[in-house]
């Protein structure tokens, strides 16, 4: 593909005679008398080199130079002027100029600044391209869902991820904790340093304190040499601590330490090492409750719950789930090979009613399954596990178990599972409703 060149210069002879010894060397070259003109052909064209007169009718072209970089910063930019300074060339190259040459020698010096310049900006726009995709999958835009509590959350957390300040995301299981958590450091001043997630729940006390922290060599048995732990290894980017509430007592002192003073000393050394991280945990426990049973450290608790963000039950936002259905749909869809598959009239009422326990991972592979199971393009009721096709939209049974747990099915499907809207609704106590749910299986 032909590169693309920009020239701005009101000077027409000048950067008509420069326009065609570009053109030579197999350019596209397009001109532009002012900053202004420029700057808008920069972003109706993809052009990745610029160059610019100092001296132009509406702006100075050293200025333009910062003004070009913040709209599109891979592109880049030389600089030509009749009367060059030292104060000038020094500000041209701080506000991001690839070089600062005097007419005169352009002559001799341009072609080479093009292809030099040109290299540096196809390299940065690859970099610029790659960034945008990771930010697109892992930024806030992959969060799905149009209801209040969900939107509430997301907006509560555009607004945090911009800060450093410590964030501790509650809610059941499946919920989406780490996506959210993802989406924080991927929008903040962080994005470009590593993210690092770990599941506190799926280590022993010791195995997790040697993987955050890290440990020296001989420290214990099998320990050869050094180790860098994930604090270590995601030094000025972000630490995800996923079920926070399962740290053990001694471990949560370790935690706060590294909270307080951004330092830890690594398992069998007696040097401190100084980590800048930002800090994102999660839990499904009640960390309050823990903290007053003495089973969470108060201080540990008060330090990341600095800033709370409540990630609501799929119950509780039931309104999304056709959204998130038809968006793992076509997702598992077109990784099946089966992109014309859709859902019969009767399988949306179907997910609606059901209690998701597990939340969105449930729906997600539940999604996954009927999609597999699917031998023709439409997807029914019966290819999803038995505990959702009962009770049946289509039976006749008029038996008093049956008709109950219908009522209770709807009642709790109308108030988005809240067990104790649902038990005054039906005019019974909450330990009944209870005992009911358990009688038909309904927990």
């Amino acid at each position: 593909m032909q590169s693309t060149i920009l020239i701005i210069d009101d000077e027409k002879k000048l950067s008509g005679l420069l326009s065609r010894i570009i053109e030579l060397e197999g350019f596209r070259v397009m001109q532009a008398a002012t900053g202004k003109e420029g700057l808008k052909l920069l972003m109706q064209e993809e052009i990745l080199v610029v160059i610019s007169d100092v001296k132009l009718p509406d702006v100075n072209g050293v200025d333009l130079v910062k003004e070009i970089k913040s709209k599109k910063p891979y592109v880049e930019v030389i600089n030509l002027t009749a009367y060059g300074t030292i104060a000038d060339g020094v500000k041209a190259i701080q506000n991001g100029a690839f070089n600062y040459i005097t007419k005169g020698d352009d002559n001799e010096k341009i072609i080479p600044l093009i292809y030099q310049a040109l290299n540096k900006a196809q390299l940065q726009l690859r970099v610029h391209e790659l960034e945008k995709k990771v930010h697109n999958k892992y930024s806030f835009a992959q969060i799905i869902g149009t209801s209040k509590p969900i939107t509430d959350a997301v907006s509560l957390a555009r607004k945090v991820s911009a800060t450093d300040t410590t964030v501790l995301l509650l809610g059941e299981t499946g919920t989406g904790k780490e996506v959210f958590a993802s989406a924080i450091h991927y929008e903040s001043q962080r994005r470009l340093m590593p993210f690092v997630a770990i599941n506190c729940s799926s280590f022993t006390a010791e195995l997790l304190e040697s993987e955050l922290f890290g440990y020296k060599a001989g420290a214990f048995t099998g320990a050869l040499k050094d180790k860098k732990g994930l604090l270590e290894e995601a030094h000025h980017g972000t630490v995800f601590l996923d079920e926070i509430g399962e740290v053990s007592l001694e471990l949560q002192a370790k935690l706060l330490r590294v909270l307080e003073s951004k330092t830890f000393i690594k398992v069998g050394d007696t040097q401190t090492t100084r980590v800048n991280v930002r800090i994102l945990a999660a839990t499904n426990r009640d960390l309050q409750k823990e903290a007053e049973a003495g089973r969470f450290r108060s201080d540990l608790f008060y330090r990341l719950s600095v800033f709370t963000i409540y990630l609501p039950s799929l119950n509780e936002r039931s309104n999304d789930i056709e959204l998130l259905a038809k968006y793992y749909l076509k997702d598992f869809a077109a990784k099946t090979g089966k992109p014309s598959v859709k859902f019969s009239d009767d399988f949306l009422p179907v997910l609606k009613r059901h209690q998701w326990k597990g939340n969105i991972r449930e729906l997600k592979n539940i999604m996954e399954r009927v999609v597999i199971l699917a031998d023709t393009d439409i997807l029914t009721p019966n290819l999803l596990p038995l505990e959702f096709n009962y009770p049946s939209t289509n039976s006749n049974s008029m038996d008093l178990e049956t008709v109950e747990r219908q009522h209770i099915h709807k009642v709790l499907a109308h108030t988005h599972g809240n067990k104790t809207e649902t038990a005054r609704l039906l005019g019974i106590g909450l330990t009944t409703l209870y005992r009911k749910l358990d009688e038909y299986k309904m927990n």
